[in-house]
């Protein structure tokens, strides 16, 4: 089988040295194709000329290209069988133009739980749309996506080391009110244990109002990390505390895969039925602290609070075999190119 999978204009490199999810899910997909023996071929200019593995490359972006274009010629005469791309692409109509001229299938994944697609974007059989949970595919229904978890990780992040029984508790995620890790802080603070914060502030308004709980002496920002440092600090952690407001929706998120391939549990705030929170944990591997959207960021703590005890009784090493079966990067790509549910 011959898949293209896409870059598109982004600020972040494919895959990015740290943040960016979409960019990291689309190298996951890559990575796994090879592991499940497809041909894969890198299309666009931003995919990172330091990655391994034996990838074919065509450094063109389809929405700039026309028939007869020396760039569409090339993409022709690989004969591609699918284009693995970001969501936005299938309701965009130049790159839609270009697509339907190739006749291949297409797929994509749905990271962002406001974005409208076109209303023909989607036929179910020739462009695919996946969604990570229940709350996701309802949200989407009138595409008729098909759900299944997402891979995502970055350039030497593929194949995390052994798992050990860490010691304090991490947060992954950007920093700001949509992730919420305030209420991290406020659990950590109950139970009187340390935390480290990894990731990116991207609100600073949203840095400045929590200002105190972000600085306080029992919270270490570790900041922006990837590739091995960033496997070492989830590896380290005893359990991974997951956050976000209640009027948030997550649609793809990425740390559940991250923090089980790397053998820690996960402790998350559930605030509606049907979430990523939901799709991704089992008993084995998490704990799940539910409460109702008109709860207060007190209550929410305390709850997660008793999530992040319940979670840290769980086995490191079974958290990691589970982990890295449930988010196996062949697996999600032979998921997305046949059509079927995981």
């Amino acid at each position: 089988m011959k898949v293209g999978v896409c870059d598109f204009p982004s600020v972040y490199a494919f895959p990015p040295h740290g943040y960016g999810g979409i960019e990291r899910w689309l190298w996951a997909v890559a990575f796994g194709g090879q592991q499940a023996e497809a041909d894969i071929h890198l299309i666009g200019p931003s995919w990172r000329g330091d990655l391994p593995g034996d990838f074919g490359r065509v450094a063109v972006r389809l929405e700039a290209l026309r028939p007869g274009d020396h760039g569409f010629h090339t993409l022709e005469l690989l004969d591609l069988d699918v284009l693995v791309v970001g969501h936005e692409y299938p309701s965009l109509a130049s790159w839609r133009d270009t697509w339907s001229e190739l006749g291949c299938r297409v797929v994509t994944f749905q990271h962002d739980p406001n974005f409208r697609h076109a209303p023909d974007a989607f036929d179910g059989d020739r462009s695919r749309l996946y969604c990570y949970s229940p709350e996701m595919v309802n949200r989407y229904s009138e595409h008729a996506p098909t759900q299944t978890l997402s891979v995502q990780f970055g350039a030497g992040e593929e194949n995390p080391p052994s798992a050990v029984h860490g010691d304090d508790l991490v947060w992954l995620g950007r920093i700001d009110q949509q992730k919420a890790p305030h209420i991290a802080v406020e659990a950590a603070c109950l139970l009187g244990r340390k935390i480290r914060l990894i990731g990116p502030i991207l609100d600073q308004g949203y840095a400045q109002r929590y200002a105190r709980a972000l600085n306080a002496p029992h919270v270490e920002l570790v900041g922006e990390v990837a590739g091995d440092a960033k496997l070492d600090h989830l590896r380290q952690g005893r359990v991974l505390v997951y956050t976000h407001g209640a009027d948030y929706v997550e649609a793809g998120a990425a740390v559940f895969g991250e923090a089980l391939r790397s053998g820690t549990p996960v402790a998350a705030l559930a605030w509606r039925p049907g979430t990523c929170a939901h799709a991704a944990l089992c008993e084995h591997t998490g704990a799940l602290a539910s409460l109702d959207t008109d709860a207060t960021d007190r209550e929410a703590a305390q709850v997660l609070a008793e999530a992040i005890v319940r979670a840290e009784r769980l086995d490191a090493a079974e958290v990691q075999a589970i982990g890295l079966d449930r988010f196996d990067p062949g697996r999600h790509f032979r998921v997305l190119v046949d059509g079927q549910p995981a």
